[in-house]
């Protein structure tokens, strides 16, 4: 099986590294030094990696005939890819690799029906899924415990229990509608009092 591990950023100083957006949970092994990856266009690769390091908190790689800035740049926007066994699992308890996440049904910890993983998104800070809901908008959920309290990957689904606001903002919207309307209701009232106060 194919995975996107990662995605080429712009070329970093003038001996042909490059910056990477990285979209694995393993990159000291699917990027280490010695791995041949497959690209995305097809026509840019296979590429190797050479070196790799990382600055200012960000991964910094060098591949095999890639030996100056612009040929580096040329690589911007391409899609690294590994190939991996389906039936590999991460060493770690509660981790999961992207594809076995991709396409899961997400609920709500009350059977509220959210929608479908279509992407894993790996922020420095955390990882994101972006859900696809049923009339076709995105929200994004971030994979922490407090939010993703369960993934049961027989049933292929994904139980959440988010904070208001995470997945249906226009519940606040319309609160907030309800309060200002209640406000002006008061202001109405206080007014037809003080009128009814001035009579003689």
């Amino acid at each position: 099986m194919q995975l996107v591990v990662a995605r080429i950023g712009r070329a970093h100083g003038i001996k042909g590294e490059v910056t990477v957006e990285v979209r694995t949970d393993e990159p000291e092994q699917r990027l280490a030094p010695g791995a041949v990856l497959a690209t995305d266009p097809a026509s840019t690769g296979p590429l190797t990696i050479e070196t790799g390091r990382v600055h200012s908190g960000r991964l910094l790689l060098r591949f095999e005939g890639v030996r100056d800035r612009t040929a580096a740049e040329a690589l911007r926007n391409t899609l690294l890819i590994a190939e991996v066994d389906p039936a590999e699992l991460p060493e770690e308890e509660d981790e999961y690799y992207d594809h076995q996440l991709m396409d899961l049904d997400v609920v709500t910890k009350d059977g509220l029906e959210v929608g479908r993983i279509t992407e894993i998104s790996h922020l420095p800070s955390q990882d994101l899924f972006i859900v696809e809901r049923p009339d076709g908008s995105e929200v994004m959920i971030p994979f922490v415990e407090s939010i993703v309290t369960e993934i049961d990957l027989e049933e292929q689904r994904a139980v959440i229990d988010p904070p208001p606001g995470l997945i249906d903002d226009r519940a606040e919207i319309a609160s907030a509608r309800d309060a200002d309307e209640d406000a002006d209701g008061d202001a109405d009232a206080d007014e037809e009092a003080d009128e009814d106060g001035d009579r003689p």
